[in-house]
């Protein structure tokens, strides 16, 4: 089985956020599946089966399997399209989340996923503890999405991984108004064995949307600070969906021996 790790939401490898994405003829076990994962150790391993109509993909952190994964879609996309269907310009995905499809445009990969919606709940002392600032506000989708005061909080802060375990919220999502780009965010996803995801595209299906209606816009661009950094385009569409957009690169094609 061919697996193929991939930098997504960056041109340059070594940066943005990597996965492993595993085209596979059908389907192992979810031990299995999970075994791979972890001994991966990235923030996601997406596998992928063909089907009649588009191909199945799933998704497994090094803890467990989730419904919605941004930049591991994007990675599966860009070795279909590159590796697979050469000849295509579109990959329909069919997820826990539903049809996802998947464009390329020029060098990047316009993903459309669903919008969450967003309920205001109150800032609490555990957040601040857990973040170690306050938030200015905070809501609660899929995730916990907390808003700061300015980009340099984001950027500087070193959150308490065990108080963030308790707080409510799959990821945990801290975010700002950006300088050069309209947003900042890191995502911090403890409950999922992932310390801090480096580029996290299905957060930003609520962090572009709080955005966009804050700045009365209907594109976002949004930059993760993390360690590794990158770089989303984020458009609102009619029928609560969302494109979110990116570069990848290639970084390695390995060949798994272990039997699954």
């Amino acid at each position: 089985m061919k697996q193929y790790i991939v930098d997504a939401f960056t041109d340059q490898p070594f940066s943005g956020n990597p996965a492993a994405v595993c085209v596979m003829a059908e389907w192992p076990s979810d031990v299995s599946m999970m075994k791979l994962a972890m001994e991966n150790n990235l923030s996601e391993t997406a596998f992928i089966v063909k089907e009649e109509q588009g191909y199945r993909l799933r998704w497994f952190t090094p803890g467990t399997e989730v419904e919605l994964c941004g930049h591991a879609t994007l990675a599966a996309a860009f070795v279909l399209l590159n590796y697979y269907d050469r000849e295509s310009e579109t990959v329909r995905f069919n997820t826990l989340s539903g049809p996802l499809t998947v464009t390329r445009n020029g060098k990047r990969y316009e993903m459309d996923f669903p919008r969450y919606e967003l309920k205001e709940i109150p800032v609490t002392d555990a957040m601040e503890k857990a973040f170690g600032i306050r938030p200015k506000k905070a809501m609660l989708g899929l995730d916990l999405l907390c808003v700061f005061e300015s980009e340099e909080q984001v950027r500087s802060m070193t959150p308490d991984q065990a108080l963030l375990h308790r707080l409510d919220g799959r990821i945990q999502n801290a975010t700002a108004r950006g300088r050069e780009v309209d947003c900042v965010s890191r995502s911090f996803a403890p409950k999922l064995s992932v310390a801090e995801d480096p580029v996290c595209g299905s957060a930003h299906c609520q962090i572009a949307d709080y955005w966009a209606n804050e700045l009365g816009k209907t594109t976002i661009d949004a930059c993760q600070a993390s360690k590794r950094g990158g770089f989303l385009r984020c458009e609102l569409k009619p029928d609560r969906r969302i494109s979110i957009s990116g570069m990848a690169a290639l970084v390695a094609i390995s060949e798994i021996f272990a039997e699954l």
